[in-house]
């Protein structure tokens, strides 16, 4: 039996840390769930026991949400960190993630936006730490970018790399420019977007900057993603299932992908799905069923699938021989689900 990862919620009031509690005690993955009301007692925790997550508010009496970390950061170095507060202030997010906390969240309080909270706070459980950026070790470029505009921040993301250096100016939740070393704009983008580790910092706004991207960012980012998938394609490398499967997931929202033989079921290739043998048969068993009702009502082919879940969103693609999953975080809304599915039905098809 699978270790029940343990996380720990440090705030000072209790109605908070009831409800926390009580939010992600339904996460798919089934954590344990410990509290604590100040920094000592959190700390002894931290000592007596292995924990997976440490979720944390600034604003505390005698041992504030800075102090916690800094002394977790000694002590606890592999520990991943969560600050979640009320407040809102640019220098206390720079000064955070100087510090090296994974998520900077402000405390939710709509229910768009408790559901994109507790999709930070599984994906940090589910995702190990291979590559990514400083700050947020599980995640690239693309996630981090996707974090900022979500939650309509205004801010400039510095990013550094081996090859270089540059800037992502966000504005209410919209990249308004960007540039690094003598390009701007989209193919600044593009660039960063191909570096695969390095480090990232979340700045002040600061002056006005000229507006040079005019896209919404999921229509950018899909573009961008399309763009680097092409530049690989020139490259001389062949496009294989997994390849195809694999540039899918780089979609605004995407968590996974699953390409399933309609003739067997359990012939399928994917990327990203934790379970993939149950939802294989799932995918293959519900577009039969599909398929099959739409002959009786004379309701003409079967094109795609769409379910909207507590734990994820699902679409499914359906063609005679093939039929593609694709897994979206709850976080996003149908529009945007749809929009996305037919960026990916495109690539697909083709």
């Amino acid at each position: 039996m699978a270790v029940r990862q343990k996380i720990l919620i440090l705030d000072d009031e209790q109605d908070l840390l009831e409800i926390y509690q009580e939010i992600l005690a339904r996460l798919p993955s089934q954590p344990e769930i410990r509290t604590a009301s100040n920094g000592h007692d959190a700390i002894a925790m931290l000592e007596n026991e292995p924990f997976a997550l440490l979720l944390v508010d600034l604003n505390m009496p005698q041992m504030d949400g800075f102090q916690v970390l800094a002394v977790v950061r000694r002590r606890f170095p592999s520990l991943r960190t969560v600050v979640m507060t009320g407040a809102t202030e640019d220098d206390l997010r720079g000064r955070a993630y100087r510090i090296g906390v994974d998520l900077f969240l402000e405390k939710p309080k709509t229910g768009r936006e408790i559901i994109f909270f507790v999709d930070c706070i599984e994906s940090l459980l589910e995702r190990e730490s291979q590559g990514g950026f400083r700050g947020v070790q599980s995640k690239t470029l693309l996630d981090i970018i996707q974090l900022e505009c979500l939650t309509q921040n205004t801010c400039v993301l510095k990013i550094t790399s081996e090859v270089g250096e540059g800037r992502i100016w966000i504005q209410k939740g919209e990249i308004i420019d960007s540039a690094v070393e003598d390009k701007s704009g989209k193919p600044a983008i593009v660039e960063m977007l191909a570096w695969k580790a390095g480090n990232f910092e979340v700045l002040p706004y600061g002056l006005p900057r000229p507006r040079t991207i005019h896209l919404n960012y999921e229509s950018l980012l899909m573009e961008t993603a399309q763009t680097l998938d092409e530049a690989e394609t020139a490259e001389g490398e062949p496009v294989t299932p997994e390849s195809l499967l694999n540039s899918f997931s780089r979609f605004t929202g995407v968590q996974f992908t699953m390409a399933v033989d309609m003739e067997d079921g359990k012939k399928f290739e994917h990327c990203g799905c934790d379970e993939p043998v149950p939802l294989s048969e799932w995918i293959s068993r519900t577009s039969q069923a599909f398929k099959t009702l739409g002959s009786k009502l004379q309701a003409g082919e079967l094109l795609d699938i769409e379910g909207l879940g507590l734990q994820r969103h699902l679409s499914v693609l359906s063609s005679d021989a093939e039929a593609l999953g694709i897994g979206f975080t709850r976080a996003l809304g149908l529009g945007q689900i749809r929009d996305t599915l037919k960026q990916i039905e495109a690539k697909w098809a083709y």
